[in-house]
């Protein structure tokens, strides 16, 4: 599926910047850009191009926010056209689909996010999906954010660590605006991936990577090189956009790599000569075996966000890695599970051959999932747990 990716605020621009880092160039990454009300936090991109960086909102005075909400809602009402103007360049009808990354516990990219969505499906005729980050329960804790040293929920606050009181309170509105704005929202709970005693400066880097990581293995599924082995099951951009929704349904990615030895190559002439090669055979026990291994650790390991019960309506399964180690019964048998594990009624799914690969690799994507408890406990922040 090919996708523009919008970093919206600090948080969004640091993560489409990493994206842009490892993955400009392929397939699936048609157009990137950065918008935000802060020209420092712009300034710090590395990897985006100063064409495709943004600051909007002069009444902001290219500082950030602050946190006021209002305030940036105002803004995404008043710069949205402006914004959509901005990926002109990009050529942005081409793209299949557009995805939003934005933390959502603050002002500029949680603000603006809502009405550039509005926007963008008013002027082009493809889906658009947000990819929310949740704030930790330490940045909101007001006891904490007063003290280092605080507990600040499960994990203490030491100074280094973010303090945004607004922030849970910011995130509930800003997933309620989206779930109806947006055709999916897919969390990710920076809480549950955080280290015992890690604080969010030092996990950044880790945890902008993982996100990166994600959007390209969902969206850059059935993206393959035109030189590259053709997938038994090839996936489409219609059948991921099935597997994500239309109706504003949340979303949990699962993803799993296992190390295995690529096959060596024989020439059908001994002696490697003529360029003309063979795989050697891998043994079935073993392909069988990474490729139960990688599904179930995708789909019962850590997810992008929490999976209750692991039931979803919609799941999309990819499996990928060198030829040879796609064991076809494999993957059915582990389709079959994922059926049963998760109470499905529709389950798409697609292999992903990376012919010099060294791993065995499984995306899951759930969607239409049940109420998560970090979503619950971000909604019930304030009154209604949302607009």
């Amino acid at each position: 599926m090919r996708v523009h990716v919008i970093g919206l605020g600090g948080a969004g621009g640091r993560i489409v910047d990493r994206l842009t880092a490892e993955r400009d160039g392929d397939r699936f990454l048609h157009g990137v850009s950065a918008f935000d009300t802060d020209m420092e936090a712009l300034d710090r991109l590395e990897s985006i191009g100063e064409d495709r960086r943004y600051r909007f909102g002069d009444a902001a005075g290219g500082d950030g926010l602050d946190g006021d909400l209002h305030a940036g809602r105002e803004l995404g009402e008043v710069h949205a056209s402006e914004l959509g103007r901005a990926l002109d360049d990009q050529r942005p009808s081409l793209a299949e689909a557009f995805v939003l990354v934005v933390g959502v516990g603050g002002a500029a990219g949680g603000g603006v996010a809502p009405a550039l969505a509005a926007e963008i499906e008013t002027l082009y005729d493809a889906p658009v999906y947000s990819v929310a980050i949740l704030p930790t329960p330490a940045e909101s804790d007001a006891e904490s954010s007063s003290k280092d040293g605080g507990d600040g929920g499960s994990r203490p606050n030491d100074g280094s660590s973010p303090r945004r009181p607004l922030a849970e309170r910011n995130a509930a509105r800003t997933l309620g605006a989206l779930s109806e704005r947006t055709a999916a929202v897919i969390p990710f709970d920076t809480d549950a991936w955080l280290r015992p005693g890690e604080t969010i400066a030092d996990a950044r880097d880790r945890l902008n990577g993982i996100v990166a990581d994600r959007i390209a293995a969902l969206f850059g599924a059935g993206e393959s090189d035109a030189d590259a082995v053709t997938p038994q099951q090839v996936l489409d951009a219609s059948d991921i956009a099935r597997a994500v929704g239309d109706e504003g349904d949340v979303a949990a990615l699962g993803y799993a790599t296992q190390a295995v030895e690529p096959p060596e190559t024989e020439s059908r002439f001994g002696l490697g000569l003529f360029g003309s090669s063979e795989p050697e055979k891998v043994d079935a026990s073993a392909a069988v075996s990474a490729v139960e291994t990688v599904i179930r650790k995708a789909t019962r390991g850590k997810n992008t966000v929490e999976v209750p019960e692991g039931r979803a309506d919609r799941t999309l399964l990819v499996v990928g890695g060198p030829p040879a180690w796609l064991n076809r019964e494999a993957i059915a048998d582990g389709r079959r599970w994922l059926a049963e594990e998760t109470g499905s009624g529709a389950i798409l799914s697609g292999d992903a051959p990376v012919p010099d690969g060294e791993e065995v690799f499984a995306l899951v994507l759930r969607s239409g999932i049940d109420e998560p408890r970090r979503i619950r406990e971000i909604r019930e922040s304030i009154p209604g747990g949302g607009e």
